[in-house]
């Protein structure tokens, strides 16, 4: 973010002058002041105007003050702001998801990202199943509702911050992952505003305790840059042991209640084949919806790559069932991805 936008103002008042000649000008002024080089100035405008987005469209800069820590935006809306009804309210959900178990190693994990009110006790069924692993690092992908861009993008913040303290970012290898892919970069814009990341934190900590985090938001969801992300990702953590992989995404969104369900039954059942490929194709032609799609992708070929060869899925239920209005509903799911011996 530039620190004084002065002279972005001058630039654009003295640009725009050429676009909207004074009145008094003449009819041949105006001919010669629309040849060739209010062009060049007009592309020199649309430039600024793409490298100043965050400052006209209001994003924060998200690393203000020296600890360059990522602050908590839902704290009070999406999630209790306080530490004790937090953590009280986590601990609920976990005591909740009382399903049994199933073997093998946990590779990753599907959760959705709505309020803690909406989505909260069905990412629960995938959270208890961490409780007592051993994780040192979590690789959390999720979309970018509020700032388009191409490819991914990773956070390179030292952390980030919920009531329950703040996260640290594993820095090392947030940047082996943008160096390794040059599709991949560090856009800060993406992650100030962003909530598909933020929301699972919360559960995160009181389930894994101390970890790591490396945040990555897809810009783009088609098959290829998936599969690109996947790639990469795969040869980065493939040596560091005890990585766990998580997709964050929501489902179908605004149909009645049983649309919702006949999509989401879809979406589940290309998860629950371990079908990327086949998923990414229903999405593109509008078989399925998620806004998340990507990152499910992704996380279905990491997790293959990886060893996972089962999926598993443990909830499912949509906002009709919080909310009792079946008019337009948004679709929750939560699934693990299994190495079974």
């Amino acid at each position: 973010m530039v620190k004084n936008n002065t002279w972005i103002i001058i630039v654009l008042k003295t640009l725009l002058q050429d676009f909207f000649p004074l009145q008094q000008k003449t009819e041949i002024n105006r001919s010669k002041n629309r040849k060739g080089f209010p062009v060049i100035r007009l592309g020199v405008l649309l430039v600024i105007l793409f490298l100043t987005h965050g400052f006209f469209t209001g994003y924060p800069n998200p690393a203000i003050g020296e600890e360059n820590i990522r602050k908590a935006i839902l704290a009070g809306t999406w999630y209790p702001k306080d530490k004790n009804a937090l953590e009280k309210s986590i601990q609920g959900y976990l005591s909740g998801a009382t399903v049994e178990a199933p073997k093998g190693r946990i590779r990753a994990i599907i959760v959705p990202h709505a309020g803690h009110r909406y989505s909260g006790q069905v990412a629960a069924y995938a959270y208890s199943r961490l409780q007592g692993m051993v994780v040192k690092r979590v690789v959390m992908i999720g979309p970018c509702h509020r700032f388009g861009f191409k490819g991914a993008s990773v956070n390179l913040q030292k952390g980030y911050q919920t009531p329950l303290g703040i996260v640290p970012v594993d820095q090392a290898c947030a940047k082996e992952l943008i160096d390794a892919g040059h599709h991949i970069n560090w856009i800060p814009q993406a992650h100030a505003r962003e909530h598909s990341l933020e929301i699972q934190l919360p559960f995160l900590q009181i389930a894994l305790g101390e970890f790591q985090i490396v945040p990555i938001l897809m810009g783009a969801q088609d098959l290829k840059t998936c599969t690109d992300l996947a790639q990469v990702l795969v040869q980065t953590i493939k040596n560091r042991d005890h990585t766990l992989i998580l997709a964050s995404t929501d489902l179908s969104h605004f149909h009645t209640y049983d649309q919702a369900k006949a999509l989401d039954e879809r979406f589940i059942k290309y998860v629950l084949d371990f079908d990327p490929e086949g998923l990414a194709h229903a999405l593109s032609d509008g078989v399925v919806e998620a806004c998340g799609g990507g990152p499910v992708i992704t996380t279905l070929l990491s997790g293959k790559a990886l060893g996972a060869n089962r999926a598993v899925g443990l909830r499912y239920a949509n906002s009709g069932d919080v909310t009792g209005d079946h008019k337009r509903v948004v679709g929750y799911f939560s699934a693990i991805l299994l190495e079974k011996q």
